[in-house]
């Protein structure tokens, strides 16, 4: 019996399904899908061509799906840690100011946060990004954060490095405290052994630092001390006094609170002070924007003269969420390189 029955393709119905779940409708536009959906198709000499009408249309479904996946996951696998990344359009690789020409080696500074666990380090920079207090605790591996600043016509760069995972990593510290400018020591003013932790780690800084410049004197280290948790006045265990005995009176120590704000913005303008950097690279003093646009705004500026560039725009400052710390060799090789200008180095300065 040779009877001969019509099959229609359900495209329709495969587009409606498919649009209701992307909100797009650029497949119904292409012609060759308005015809299959119009075309009747027979059971035994059309078979073929409505497999391959239909197994085309879910490969084009299924790629873009993919597609939307791939999106997700790039946008998910760009933040690090408490790090917050825009889902706008990135740099394909991190801003770097001295490939840019629009840097001096002066104006870039490494900052070195250290102290004991939970006393408000990651929330402390938080602060400094521009960012928003953040009430959950999680511990921090290790952290690199870069802030890019414009401010009278001249471009800055501070990378933040907060080192909390490396009190149990002897050498791998040593070798971060050996490569900062500026450190930033936290406790917590309801936690004594915190401020125990921030007198060995500052003891720790200044034998380090005597040892790579191959000096026999004390030496004054370009710290500046946060007694931090303010806000919690009831549960005070450490007294301004105490601290000020303890750590000596050479140490800027400022009493701040992470959460409202308070005393941060004398931390910001000292940490500014040992760096040579403008008091505009508080957060309070300048403009935040995205990187993108500070990019294209330094790409811009490179091309004009210099004499008009200055006082062209007001403060402002960019985070790289691509930026990442640089490998422990060339940190290495830093290191080295900082002591051969002073005298012969030994053969490693980390351990």
């Amino acid at each position: 019996m040779n009877t001969t029955e019509k099959f229609y393709l359900p495209v329709d119905g495969i587009l409606e399904s498919f649009n209701s779940f992307t909100g797009h409708r650029f497949l119904t536009a292409h012609p060759f899908l308005h015809s299959a959906t119009l075309t009747p198709v027979f059971q035994h000499t059309k078979v073929s061509n409505l497999s391959k009408t239909g197994m085309g249309i879910i490969k084009t479904v299924k790629g873009y799906w993919r597609g939307q996946d791939k999106r997700v996951v790039v946008r998910r696998s760009s933040s690090s840690g408490n790090r917050q990344v825009s889902t706008d359009r990135l740099p394909k690789s991190s801003v770097d100011l001295s490939e840019l020409g629009q840097t001096k080696s002066r104006n870039c500074h490494r900052i070195v946060v250290l102290g004991a666990p939970r006393v408000g380090k990651t929330n402390i920079l938080r602060r400094f990004l521009g960012e928003d207090y953040e009430e959950q605790y999680e511990p921090t591996v290790e952290d690199f954060y870069r802030k890019l600043f414009h401010i009278g016509g001249e471009a800055y760069q501070v990378d933040l490095l907060d080192a909390s995972s490396e009190r149990d990593f002897p050498a791998k510290r040593r070798l971060s405290i050996l490569t900062a400018d500026i450190f930033l020591l936290v406790f917590s003013l309801d936690d004594r052994e915190s401020l125990d932790e921030v007198r060995e780690l500052l003891n720790e800084i200044k034998a380090a630092k005597a040892k790579l410049l191959k000096s026999n004197h004390p030496m004054r280290v370009p710290a500046v001390v946060c007694g931090n948790k303010a806000d919690l006045d009831a549960r005070r265990v450490v007294s301004r006094s105490e601290v000020v005995k303890i750590l000596g009176e050479d140490v800027p120590f400022f009493e701040t609170s992470a959460k409202n704000g308070i005393g941060l913005e004398g931390v910001f303008r000292a940490l500014a002070t040992l760096g040579g950097l403008p008091d505009e690279t508080s957060p309070s003093q300048h403009q935040m924007i995205p990187i993108l646009s500070y990019q294209s705004m330094c790409i811009s500026k490179r091309g004009r003269r210099r004499r008009h560039s200055r006082g062209l725009s007001a403060p402002c400052a960019a985070v790289d969420p691509l930026a990442r710390r640089p490998s422990f060799t060339s940190d290495l090789r830093l290191v080295l390189g900082s002591s051969t200008k002073h005298k012969k180095p030994e053969m490693c300065q980390i351990q």
